[in-house]
């Protein structure tokens, strides 16, 4: 009889716990996202400004910081002006709400950016329905993940198209993949090892239907905005405000350019050669591309941090093993609301130190990795993930 109430008692804890950990962590993340301390929707309030100058005065101007900051005050009168320094798609991104209300063309844009983001976690995992539920909650509740979304960030969505890129990969949908990672031009300081990556593990098809891809945008680009505007952007790139290099090498180690810039050469030759090695697993190698990127960037915000929310959750599901799976969690916990919440989370010099970390256990796993055996391994993984697709688990 004991033996029978115990074994309910547990298949009734095994049941809800998945529902308590879901109900706690969205508390929280309601908590978190309505105490930070910038002024709500900021990024997408110069997004949007840029967008109406481009409608009005035409696209050649989106980089006249005079008039987007008219524009600016024009929408929000309270909210911080602030440079529209991002790739013309963005602005044309944002010219889709343009014509309504600052407030409600947020509220739009955050919902959606959200949305597409978590459902790209759902669509890319292999886990049931509960387990995917949860773990687009657990990868959407990060730190990083709700700054984006807070902001108004375009990064969510660059985000959001690396999931769904790895799903593709996953499938051998090459150049279906290609097209998706279009979407690294909207923040391309990002991303932009990820189909270098591809490359060093010989997705020709994905990196060349990539680069087209993205030379047809540049181009649409070019005529639409004009060179002169693009040059005045390169320039205005040459002095980003304060506080993009936060969460650089130099302000997490200390370095003078000389030698951050060889340890950005020796980064880069890492992740390089450890896409090769790692060529069958194609989850990885976006990782490896995504950690080179935010490493190597002079350029960068918290928000776009969230990609390493992203490259987590694939790290997770490639990697069912617990020698990868509990520093996973712990990072996750490191950058979960419950910490920000209580004041105790790291500074943000110190997250390029867990950037690092990672950087070098898939360093070693590439290095592990044999070189003649990629095409059986790539079978052998596809099978697992087939077999954990058609009998999910819950994580």
């Amino acid at each position: 009889m004991r033996a029978r109430i115990s074994g309910r008692l547990t298949s009734t804890a095994r049941r809800l716990w998945p529902s308590l950990v879901f109900v706690a962590v969205l508390a929280a993340i309601a908590v978190d996202f309505w105490n930070r301390p910038q002024p709500i929707g900021i990024d997408f309030h110069t997004y949007l400004a840029a967008a109406r100058v481009g409608l009005v005065q035409g696209w050649s101007h989106i980089y006249d910081q005079g008039l987007v900051t008219a524009q600016e005050i024009s929408l929000a009168p309270n909210q911080p002006a602030q440079p529209f320094l991002s790739p013309p798609p963005v602005a044309w991104a944002a010219a889709t709400l343009a014509g309504l209300p600052f407030e409600w063309a947020y509220v739009i844009w955050a919902i959606l950016t959200m949305c597409a983001f978590g459902a790209a976690v759902v669509w890319s995992a292999t886990n049931g329905l509960s387990g995917r539920a949860l773990a687009a909650v657990l990868v959407a509740g990060t730190v990083w993940v709700l700054q984006a979304d807070y902001l108004g960030q375009v990064v969510l969505l660059v985000a959001a198209a690396l999931l769904v890129a790895w799903r593709l990969l996953r499938e051998e949908h090459e150049v279906a993949a290609g097209l998706v990672l279009v979407l690294v031009v909207l923040k391309p300081n990002t991303a932009f090892l990820v189909p270098a990556c591809l490359l060093a593990s010989a997705r020709l098809r994905t990196f060349v239907t990539w680069l087209l891809a993205s030379a047809a945008v540049a181009a649409l680009a070019i005529a639409t905005t004009g060179i002169p505007a693009l040059v005045a952007y390169a320039g205005q790139l040459q002095h980003p405000p304060l506080g993009t290099n936060a969460l650089t090498l130099e302000a997490a180690l200390g370095l003078g350019w000389p030698v951050a810039l060889a340890l950005r050469l020796a980064i880069l030759g890492l992740v390089l050669g450890a896409a090769w090695r790692l060529r069958a697993v194609p989850g990885l190698v976006i990782v490896l591309g995504l950690i080179g990127s935010l490493l190597i960037t002079p350029y960068i915000h918290l928000a776009d941090l969230c990609l390493l929310a992203a490259a987590g959750w694939i790290a997770w599901q490639e990697r069912a093993y617990l020698s990868w799976r509990l520093p996973l969690a712990t990072s996750w916990f490191l950058a979960s609301p419950f910490v920000d919440i209580s004041g105790l989370a790291p500074r943000q010099n110190r997250w390029p130190l867990l950037e690092i970390g990672w950087l070098i256990a898939l360093g070693v796993a590439g290095w592990r990795a044999s070189p003649h055996s990629a095409a059986g391994t790539k079978s052998a993984h596809w099978e697992e993930l087939n077999e954990r697709a058609e009998h999910p688990g819950f994580m």
